[in-house]
């Protein structure tokens, strides 16, 4: 490889000295690039002035390179990087200079002199960066430029000629100019103008006046050249558009586009209203729960016999998860119910009321959330508050501890409930360790889950039961088909 005092002698005419300083500052070009996350090079002049020659380069390692290759020994010219040339003949530094690169990409170029002990000046240290994407998106900015300009030159000559295509459109359509002036309307607009009670000539007038001083056109348009608002009085509601113009890349000022939304803001409001109705009717059925569940609370303490009393709390229970669901409906204002939510405040309040006072049950929910509507939610919530009240009465009756884990899966359109139990097992007379379908018939509360399962969600219910626990799997489709809807197909 040729060194950097080989190629200074044998096409420069740099002195044996002179090469010896490039040779030195060559060796820190390494840091150079690094540090400034650029190639660095070191060209030197011709003897013709017209041209240099690379000695030295360096490629930055925090950085992409320009090159893919060593471009040590070419030649540099005027055409290419006038900015090196210009240093090395005037001695003074540029910044900021665009060029090619000898792989023929954009780049931008810092240049400084660099100087002989006796003043002359002997090369120049470069420093170069790709601005090849920097190019492009000028390019893309000067072309949308053009394109706005052109589209601003068509929509004028659109709106002031004698064709009748603007009376046809529904929007509004207003011309101003840069002092925020009306200087055209077409009918559709001068129609909707008239509603809020402007007639005669309206071009010549201020956006302030039109709108009644709520309109600020000018800070709204601002730096992006666009805006957007809503303008209401009284039943009347205007969506309002704006766009400035440019002709020779100065602003000339724009055009409006109105939109009539009197219509959808009634609908909106009805909808409000309604939705408020709603909330405020779940809102009174659960408190109507909430009393039949303190009525039948005051009852049960009335009561001396224990089959009575769990007959009262069985009720209770199944109110309150049936409340739950409007309490959330009448919080939310939405017709689904995040269903893991429910499942965790009905674990939790059967297990304090019906845990006994030395025991520890534990619940742990797990799996996908599930979000609900409202009708399948509360025959979810009921089969649910029937299957934890039985672990929580049954499974672990003489037990000081025990699990319950509630498991949620969605898969496509099908949801999958688990409720497993460390406890006893369903006990059947015989000592049989396991289920039978007339098992679920002498316990109360997997018949109500079955028929709720069956009839309600159109879905199956499978129990497993032995010595180590019971586990209830519920399988049910997302999107329920209504009797009716069945009829109809």
């Amino acid at each position: 490889m040729t060194s950097v005092i080989q190629l200074c002698i044998e096409h420069t005419f740099l002195t044996p000295e002179e090469a010896g300083i490039i040779e030195d500052l060559s060796r820190h070009l390494q840091l150079f690039a690094d540090a400034s996350q650029s190639d660095v090079f070191i060209d030197c002049p011709l003897t013709d002035n017209s041209s240099a020659i690379v000695v030295a380069q360096a490629q930055p390692s925090t950085a992409p390179s320009l090159y893919k290759t060593s471009v040590v020994g070419q030649y540099a010219y005027a055409q290419n990087e006038p900015a090196v040339m210009f240093c090395l003949l005037s001695g003074k530094p540029v910044n900021g200079s665009r060029g090619i690169s000898q792989e023929q990409r954009a780049m931008q170029q810092n240049v400084v002199p660099i100087w002989s002990t006796s003043g002359k000046v002997i090369g120049a240290l470069i420093m170069e960066q790709d601005i090849s994407e920097k190019i492009e998106q000028e390019k893309n900015v000067e072309r949308l430029i053009e394109t706005t300009e052109q589209l601003s030159k068509t929509l004028l000559s659109v709106a002031m000629s004698e064709g009748g295509m603007q009376s046809l459109m529904h929007e509004g359509i207003l011309l101003f100019d840069e002092k925020d002036c009306v200087t055209y309307t077409n009918p559709r607009s001068r129609e909707m103008l008239r509603e809020i009670g402007h007639v005669g000539v309206l071009e010549g007038r201020s956006f302030d006046q039109l709108f009644y001083g709520r309109l600020k056109l000018a800070s709204g348009l601002g730096q992006t050249g666009v805006f957007r608002d809503e303008f209401q009085m009284g039943n009347i509601a205007f969506e309002l558009k704006a766009v400035s113009m440019y002709r020779d890349h100065q602003a000339v000022g724009g055009f409006m586009l109105i939109r009539d939304i009197s219509d959808l803001k009634e609908k909106e409001k009805q909808l409000s209203m309604k939705s408020a109705v709603i909330k405020e009717i779940h809102h009174r059925v659960k408190n109507n729960l909430q009393n039949v569940s303190g009525l039948l609370r005051l009852q049960m303490r009335r009561t001396k016999q224990e089959e009575v009393k769990k007959v009262y709390q069985d009720s209770i229970h199944r109110i309150n998860s049936i409340a739950i669901i409007h309490e959330m409906l009448a919080f939310d204002g939405l017709d689904t119910v995040p269903f893991n939510d429910v499942v965790d405040r009905i674990a939790k309040n059967i297990i304090s009321s019906s845990a006994k006072p030395d025991q520890t049950i534990r619940v742990e929910i797990r799996g996908d959330e599930l979000i609900l509507p409202s009708d399948i939610a509360t025959t979810l919530a009921l089969a649910i508050n029937e299957l934890v009240q039985n672990c929580a009465t049954h499974a672990f009756k003489e037990r000081a501890q025990g699990d319950i884990e509630i498991a949620v899966q969605v898969s496509g359109q099908m949801a999958r409930l688990k409720v497993s139990d460390n406890g006893c097992g369903i006990q059947r007379p015989d000592g049989y360790e396991g289920t039978t379908s007339s098992d679920r018939k002498n316990h109360l509360g997997l018949k109500i889950t079955e028929t709720l399962v069956q009839e309600n969600l159109n879905g199956i219910m499978r129990v497993d039961s032995d010595a180590r626990g019971t586990q209830v799997q519920i399988t049910f489709q997302l999107c329920l088909t209504k009797p009716e809807e069945d009829e109809a197909l």
